[in-house]
């Protein structure tokens, strides 16, 4: 069966083509729903909106975790979806993961986001000093797909 589909596919113009197999790849649990992806370096960035975005994440960026704060107030009190679910870099520039994090932490409002860390170096304290911030997961790098999207599934708002 899959091979009679894939030859009706490939008979198909570029487009349709093209349309097929990006939707394939969609998620229906990620479908419409906001990630704040909060990362300084630019080559997670782009990783991270490749692996989210195709599977129908709408992404959301902050360099740091002073953006990221500007951005879930913007997305909080505008119209449309809030932000459902962060991923957090703990090294970053002006404010770190894990200050920014408490801060989320502090405003009711967000007490319940599901806040997931990502760390580049793996120390001994890392995993506790995340969760201790109020994360609620953590996740070190280089991030393997299948466990960052199984994250995400799990800690995304039903």
């Amino acid at each position: 069966m899959s091979l009679f589909l894939h030859q009706v596919i490939s008979e198909l113009p570029d487009e349709q083509q093209k349309m097929i197999r990006k939707a394939r790849n969609r998620d229906a649990l990620l479908e419409g729903r906001r990630i704040l992806v909060v990362e300084d370096d630019i080559r997670n960035v782009y990783a991270l909106t490749n692996i989210l975005e195709p599977r129908g994440a709408i992404v959301e960026i902050a360099r740091n975790g002073r953006e990221a704060l500007e951005v879930l107030e913007k997305a909080s009190s505008g119209p449309g979806r809030p932000i459902e679910l962060v991923l957090m870099d703990v090294m970053m520039p002006v404010m770190d993961g894990l200050v920014a994090t408490a801060e989320i932490r502090r405003n009711p409002t967000w007490k319940k986001l599901p806040i997931i860390a990502l760390t580049a170096k793996a120390m001994p304290d890392d995993q506790e000093r995340c969760i201790e911030a109020g994360a609620n997961d953590y996740m070190a790098k280089p991030l393997d797909v299948d466990r960052l999207l199984s994250l995400v599934r799990v800690w995304m708002p039903k």
